[in-house]
């Protein structure tokens, strides 16, 4: 807003004494005939809704605020993408150890999805529980990689196996007749490593047996760690990982197919003892510069901050004047005008980046682990500093008029939105409920069809050089030759 003389109405309405001052003027002494106290007061009015470079033709004004964002900018954006980066090496060890997770202990397992690897029969049932143990007591001599087993207080800590059943269950389907008693009962047995088993069966070395059933799902724990050494390479010191593993055997819908899931659960925690050279330089610039980061940001909340104080208190004169000397009421549009709304944006993006970077000092000096929270904190922080770049462009002429017909077209947008949502929402909902239940069947049904014109196809051994396929003319359809 370059001009605020509209917000003063021309024309005096004061109320004037026998001796021709000013009866109701709490803001100054003087006679409200004389202009000069509403030429300030416009005047200063201009000044607040100057932009910095119209403040520093004003009056030589440097921009420092202005320059300030421009910096943040800059190391904000560096920093997420050093954070980032790391990130990217914690997740990708993450997924690499589920696939190796599913490869280990999934037997027969090849890359698919999950949802078709299933056991259907009884025997497969009892093979996969025992290759699971077999694997998990032997992978000292299986896994190329640095895993080990959890040890708590010099004990390792045991896989788990539990099974849960309906308490109570007598089921003949040939009769048509079932007694069921819908009460869970779970039980649990623990096998620790280093005790090989001999029976493959389960029956000797475990007892353990399974009442198909009742039987609802076979659950086995199992917790390993590992140290991520490929930021060593990089000059950042290796997290200690914490894998618990969980392997569902799901039989609730009781259809005859046991699917088997594999998910897991990691847990960043600090390595106790450690020791890799080389790296404590990376990491003082790296605190170094966070802490940089943090004293940007924090000078900047604080300017901001006071600039909306200043913009509060002009409001209140503002409206404190136009009842005095006008005696009429300031609506709240006017007044909003002025809170500047991206001091507000700047504000909330300075404090999110303040917690982001003493959350990402804790994660180098191994304090903590809060790799999500600190990626939502400064992702969040540098997408409102770039969003808060528009600002920018409102100071030349041609980018403030799109700027200004956004704002204007911005309540009607929310509008619009708000109903095409009610109308998407209406759509899926009725396309759960009516194709929902049967998309997967269609693919299964789509892959059978192509699977069968392709073993048909196959069954042509006439190559294409026998002279057996000739072009119809009229058709244009390439035809086989019978005979």
């Amino acid at each position: 807003m370059d001009d605020v003389e509209p917000l003063v109405p021309q024309g005096p309405a004061e109320e004037r004494s026998p001796n021709g001052h000013c009866t109701r003027c709490p803001i100054s002494s003087q006679s409200p005939g004389d202009s000069k106290v509403v030429e300030d007061f416009r005047r200063r009015l201009k000044y607040f809704f100057m932009n910095p470079c119209e403040k520093y033709r004003a009056r030589g004004r440097k921009p420092w605020k202005l320059m300030l964002q421009i910096l943040k900018i800059a190391i904000i954006t560096f920093q997420l993408v050093s954070f980032g980066l790391s990130n990217e090496m914690m997740v990708t060890f993450k997924e690499e150890n589920l696939i190796v997770f599913k490869h280990l202990f999934l037997k027969e397992y090849k890359d698919q999805r999950v949802d078709r690897y299933a056991v259907y029969t009884k025997t497969d049932v009892y093979d996969h529980i025992y290759y699971i143990i077999d694997r998990f007591i032997n992978l000292q001599n299986l896994t190329v990689g640095n895993h080990a087993y959890e040890k708590i207080e010099g004990e390792y800590t045991p896989l788990t196996l539990c099974q849960e059943f309906f308490r109570k269950g007598s089921i003949s389907p040939g009769n048509d007749t079932f007694d069921i008693d819908p009460h869970v009962d779970k039980e649990c047995i623990s096998v620790y490593p280093l005790e090989p088993l001999e029976d493959k069966t389960l029956s000797r070395d475990i007892n353990f047996s399974l009442d198909f059933k009742r039987l609802l799902s076979v659950n086995i724990y199992l917790t390993l760690k590992a140290i991520n050494l490929q930021t060593v390479r990089h000059h950042e010191l290796p997290d200690c990982y914490a894998f618990s593993i969980i392997i569902m055997f799901d039989n609730r819908a009781h259809s005859g197919r046991i699917k088997i899931n594999l998910e897991n659960n990691v847990g960043i925690n600090e390595c106790k003892d450690w020791n890799v050279a080389s790296t404590s330089g990376k990491n003082n610039h790296l605190l170094l510069f966070d802490s940089l980061v943090i004293l940007a940001c924090f000078t900047s909340l604080i300017l901001c901050t006071r600039s909306v104080c200043k913009g509060s208190q002009l409001q209140f004169h503002y409206t404190a004047f136009f009842h005095t000397y006008f005696g009429k009421t300031v609506s709240w549009s006017e007044r909003m005008e002025f809170v500047n709304g991206w001091y507000i944006l700047i504000i909330i993006s300075d404090t999110l980046t303040i917690a982001g970077s003493a959350l990402k000092i804790g994660i180098q000096t191994k304090d903590l682990t809060n790799y999500d929270v600190c990626s939502i904190l400064l992702g969040t922080s540098t997408m409102l500093v770039w969003v808060g770049v528009i600002r920018y462009l409102g100071f030349f002429k041609k980018y403030n008029i799109l700027i200004l017909a956004l704002r204007a077209a911005f309540p009607n947008v929310i509008r619009f939105s708000c109903c095409a949502g009610l109308i998407y929402l209406g759509y899926c909902f009725c396309g759960w409920i009516v194709l929902g239940p049967y998309h997967e069947k269609q693919h299964q049904k789509d892959r059978v069809l192509v699977s069968q014109l392709k073993a048909f196809v196959a069954e042509c051994r006439d190559q294409p050089d026998s002279g057996k396929y000739k072009i119809d003319k009229e058709t244009t359809c390439c035809c086989y030759c019978f005979g």
